[in-house]
C-alpha cells in the first residue's frame, strides 16, 4: 500500500513559478513510476508528467514540454514538479500517482497507475 501526499500547491500570476511535492509513504516507493495529472475546472483529468522508478526516463504532455521539470529524490520518497513560465490554462487541481511496470506511452494513462494523492489546488491568474 502507498499513500501520496501532494502539497505546493497555490495562487500565483502569469509568468510565476511553483514547486509541487509529492511525498509518498511505504518502503517500496523506489519500485514504482510516479505521474503527475491535472484536471480543470469541468474537464478530464489529464496527463502532465511521469519519472521512472530510476529517474531514467521522463515524459512530459506537450503543453508543459520546456516549462515543467520532474525529479524524484528516491531517499526522501518524494516526487516534485517544478512549474515555470506558468499559464492561466495551467489553473487545475493536480495529483500525483504511482505505478509499477510503466514506461513510455503507458505512463500517460490514467488506468496503469493504482494510487492516488488527494490533488493540490494551482490557480494561474492572468
Amino acid at each position: 500500500q502507498v499513500q501520496l501526499v501532494e502539497s505546493g500547491g497555490g495562487l500565483v500570476q502569469a509568468g510565476g513559478s511553483l514547486r509541487l511535492s509529492c511525498t509518498a509513504s511505504g518502503r517500496t516507493f523506489s519500485s514504482y513510476t510516479m505521474g503527475w495529472f491535472r484536471q480543470p475546472p469541468g474537464k478530464e483529468r489529464d496527463f502532465v508528467a511521469a519519472i521512472t522508478w530510476s529517474g531514467g526516463s521522463i515524459y512530459y504532455a506537450d503543453s508543459v514540454k520546456g516549462r515543467f521539470t520532474m525529479s524524484r529524490d528516491n531517499a526522501k520518497n518524494t516526487v516534485y514538479l517544478q512549474m515555470n513560465s506558468l499559464k492561466p490554462e495551467d489553473t487545475a487541481v493536480y495529483y500525483c500517482a504511482a505505478g509499477l511496470s510503466l514506461g513510455g506511452w503507458s505512463t500517460r494513462t490514467r488506468t496503469g497507475y493504482d494510487y492516488w494523492g488527494q490533488g493540490t489546488q494551482v490557480t494561474v491568474s492572468s
